[in-house]
This record gives C-alpha cells, structure tokens and sequence, in this order.
C-alpha cells in the first residue's frame, strides 16, 4: 500500500519553495529588468547557473559549503541548530536555490514587456514606485507570474539528484522521487508506479493550467 508520507514532503517542499520564491523573485526580477547597473549580468548568469549544471554539481558545492563539515554548517549547527542537509530546512534551502531561475525567468520577462508608455502615464499621475509596482506592473504581468508559480512548482516536484545529495534518505527528506528510486531498487515495481502516477497527474494538472490560462490571455488580448 502507498504511503502518502512522500506524497505530502513533496507537496509541502513545493509550496513552500513556491512561495519563497515569489517573494524574492518579484524584487530580483524587477531590478534586472529596469536596472542600469552594467555588472547586473553577473549576478543575473549565476542565478541561472542551476539551469546547465548537473544537480550532482550543484549538490557536490552546496554540501561543500554548507554541509555538517563545512565551517559554514557547523556554525549554524552550533549557535542556531539548524542543519542544511539532511532535513526538510536543507532540502527547502537546497530547492530555493536550484529552482530560482524557473520562477525569476518569467517575471523577468513580464516586467521587460509591460510597454513603457504604460509606465510613464503612471509616473505622469505622480504614483508612487510602489504604488505603480502594486497596481500597475503586477496585475499586467500576472500571467508570467502564473508561469513561474506553475514551473517552479512543477521543478520542485521532480527534484532528484539534489534531494538525495544533500537530504538522503532521512524520515523528514523522503520526497516521492527519492521514494520512486528506492522502490525501484527493491524491485516494488507496482508502488514506483504508483508513486510515478501520482506525480506524472500533478504535474499534467499543471501544464494543463498554465495553458488554459495563456489561452485565455491571449483571446483576452486579441478582443
């Protein structure tokens, strides 16, 4: 019988990577859309780096710096218990900075295609920066906001590779494609299926969404 303990990890890894990075994203995306800052690029390319390196890569560097045996670990372990592998904190951590790029890359894009005219009426009213980021910008790029919710959403749900590196196979960590793994490995076939199911139908539900909604953006933009 499937345990739904996996199901529910990775369901809550998912939300709250989502919604994390929602947070940072909006901030980060608007200041490399609208930023003058030449260097900018810089950061930008690093933030994407998740996107070509391998995610053993990535896991090899994060236990490097942040694992039980780095300095940096072992100071949060001492002062602030808090460890950043081998429990859910790690592999929250882990998953904000492997599935950055998927949520900042649309709203990136949102915010470079909101016509400038758009945005010089609204400074022209004399509204303020945050004011015309609240009721003008966001409301006009909430589709790519949609996109990103959807796509990080979606990545996290699939994370592998970096789940295992840096959360293992502890109690608190058994995400359902860790789950689908080990299964497989002891030759239970029927729940990897399963648990296979279970994630291929999410992950169907949500590119699903994010077609219906572009669609019906799109026929709303076409009227």
């Amino acid at each position: 019988m499937m345990d739904l303990i996996p199901i529910y990890i990775t369901l809550k890894l998912g939300v709250l990577t989502t919604l994390i990075l929602l947070l940072i994203s909006i901030p980060l995306s608007y200041f490399f859309a609208f930023s003058k800052w030449r260097i900018k690029v810089i950061f930008e390319s690093l933030i994407m780096l998740p996107i070509v390196l391998p995610p053993t890569v990535l896991g090899f560097y994060y236990l490097s710096f942040l694992g039980p045996n780095s300095s940096i670990g072992l100071f949060f372990q001492k002062y602030f218990g808090f460890s950043f592998a081998f429990s859910f904190e790690g592999i929250l951590f882990g998953s904000i900075i492997y599935c950055l790029p998927f949520m900042i890359t649309p709203i990136s894009e949102g915010f470079r295609a909101i016509p400038k005219n758009l945005l010089f009426a609204a400074e022209t009213m004399g509204k303020s920066k945050i004011s015309i980021l609240t009721k003008v910008m966001l409301p006009y790029i909430k589709q790519f906001l949609l996109n990103g919710i959807m796509l990080t959403f979606a990545h996290t749900l699939g994370e592998f590779g970096l789940i295992l590196m840096i959360g293992g196979k502890m109690e608190d960590t058994r995400v359902a494609s860790v789950e689908i793994y080990d299964q497989m490995n002891m030759l239970n076939f029927d729940l990897a299926g399963d648990y296979a199911l279970v994630l291929l139908l999410i992950s169907f539900l949500l590119i699903l969404i994010i077609n219906l909604t572009r669609k019906k953006s799109g026929e709303l933009h076409h009227n």
